[in-house]
């Protein structure tokens, strides 16, 4: 659990984020989420992760699901410039970034999102305009050597390749965890 002005912080911050989007997660009131979320210390330990490393996670409900999520406009600041997994980044021969997108979800405690879910963010507000995100990839992808990111430019949003061990300065990844309700 968290303690004093910074649980104080904390809170407040959640609090003001849900409140301020409530498209993100219509029908859910902000003591329901608070509930589980003071039911669950391990889900306000990554929470802080995520937002430490810039995420902006808010809960959204998704095909009747509830999910806590990275919103941050952009991807997140402190998890940018990795490849896709730790397999990739030990591949590479030159320059290895210091982790990947696969083994700081893990660290966070957070997954990977896939298409369908980044897409419905997508639609609910514009992400990753000036970024990118690296996004879950199917085994068959990335047993060939590639992984897939998003973002989106010229209004739409897009779903491309990269090799797995790439990496660049505005390229990260957003997590995502669903609670134990």
């Amino acid at each position: 659990m968290i303690d004093g002005a910074m649980a104080d912080s904390l809170w407040s911050t959640w609090e003001h984020r849900f409140h301020h989007h409530p498209r993100r997660h219509s029908g859910v009131s902000w003591d329901e989420a608070r509930r589980i979320l003071t039911d669950d210390p391990s889900l306000i330990s990554v929470l802080i992760r995520m937002e430490s490393s810039g995420g902006e996670p808010d809960l959204i409900v998704f095909e009747g699901l509830w999910f806590w999520v990275d919103l941050s406009p952009e991807s997140p600041p402190g998890r940018r410039g990795l490849c896709y997994d730790g397999a990739a980044r030990l591949a590479r021969k030159k320059m290895p970034p210091l982790s990947s997108a696969e083994e700081m979800a893990k660290d966070i405690g957070v997954g990977l999102m896939d298409e369908r879910l980044y897409a419905f963010l997508q639609s609910l507000e514009p992400l990753d305009t000036k970024t990118s995100s690296w996004l879950w990839t199917p085994p068959e992808i990335r047993n060939l050597g590639g992984a897939l990111f998003g973002d989106r430019r010229f209004g739409r949003t897009f779903v491309f390749h990269n090799g797995a061990d790439s990496y660049y300065a505005d390229r990260g990844f957003r997590g995502m965890i669903r609670p134990r309700l």
